[in-house]
């Protein structure tokens, strides 16, 4: 099993920062791909960013792509989303999520996600 706890969300005004960390215990060598996710009210979950724990590759979805910035620590199992220009269209629960392949985050499979964090809040006010 692998627990993420994410932290860091919170009520912003349009072109404001945030910065989300998830800190991942447990068996975290089976979880190759950390990333996020992120679901607003009556939306599906949608892909946001991933990160390779080996190689430190990363993908963005296109709607985050040059405003949002996903990095890793390896020694503190810590992932963080760094998140620069916001919008009101970002307001939505952010989820962090592991999984052993890139594939999975790649294709957006949500409904494949081997382990999922508590989500946070991101409100992005205009």
């Amino acid at each position: 099993q692998v627990q993420l706890l994410e932290s860091g969300g919170g009520l912003v005004q349009a072109g404001d920062s945030l910065k989300l960390s998830c800190a991942a215990s447990g068996r975290t060598f089976s979880s190759n791909v950390m990333g996020w996710f992120r679901q607003a009210p009556g939306k599906e979950r949608e892909f946001v960013a991933y990160i390779r724990w080996s190689g430190g590759s990363t993908y963005y979805a296109d709607s985050v792509r040059g405003r949002f910035t996903i990095s890793r620590d390896n020694a503190k199992n810590t992932v963080y989303l760094q998140m620069n220009s916001l919008k009101p269209e970002d307001t939505a629960v952010y989820y962090c999520a592991a999984d052993s392949s890139w594939l999975t985050f790649y294709e957006g499979a949500w409904n494949r996600i081997d382990y999922w964090g508590q989500g946070t809040q991101v409100t992005v006010s205009s």
